[in-house]
């Protein structure tokens, strides 16, 4: 049981709204301790030198929201516990990083050799289906999600601002609409093609 709802588990709303309970620890902070543990962790896996920290941040605080839905309360205190969690997503990081990275003599030089590569090819294939399913999306959806992941680390918190700003929302109505969006991104990419 536990397993498939990990496979199949998705954050939706009523998950996010626990989760930011959560965090509150029984006062309504309109989410500020949301964004704030969201930056901290950013900051953590920043300080860490990982490429992707903000994904990160977000793949470690849906994990605990999972966590949450799963057993329905963590009796932990929630910096702590969301600590912990980063930690584990560091390890899985690295260990993808390490498994990625070829040493210096073993790399091949010329463009055509690289690009003969397995892996190369495969993540060509991946990354044409995003653009189809990117193309799919309506012109706002698609603005939205391009702007949301465009620049990194503080470049992209304050191109995220402005982003909520211009469209009216708060950072959680904003990150809850992109987390639909790129949802919706993933199940196309993951779709066969002739299905699509």
């Amino acid at each position: 049981m536990r397993a498939g709802l990990k496979k199949d588990w998705s954050l939706h709303h009523g998950a996010f709204r626990r989760l930011l309970d959560w965090l509150d620890e029984g006062t309504d902070s309109h989410g500020t301790k949301y964004l704030e543990m969201r930056r901290r962790l950013a900051a953590y896996f920043g300080r860490k030198n990982c490429i992707s920290a903000d994904d990160l941040a977000d793949e470690t605080l849906t994990r605990v929201a999972r966590r949450l839905e799963e057993e329905g309360s963590i009796p932990d205190p929630p910096a702590r516990y969301c600590y912990v969690v980063a930690k584990f997503i560091l390890m899985e990081y690295r260990r993808r990083a390490s498994c990625t990275q070829m040493g210096f003599d073993d790399r091949r030089s010329g463009a055509q050799q690289y690009e003969a590569h397995p892996d190369w090819e495969s993540r060509q294939k991946l990354l044409d289906r995003l653009d189809q399913c990117l193309a799919k999306l309506d012109r706002d959806h698609r603005a939205l999600i391009l702007e949301y992941y465009c620049g990194e680390a503080r470049e992209k918190i304050e191109r995220r601002r402005a982003l909520a700003e211009r469209l009216g929302l708060t950072m959680n109505a904003l990150s809850i609409r992109a987390c639909r969006i790129r949802e919706r991104l993933e199940a196309c990419v993951k779709t066969p093609v002739e299905e699509r």
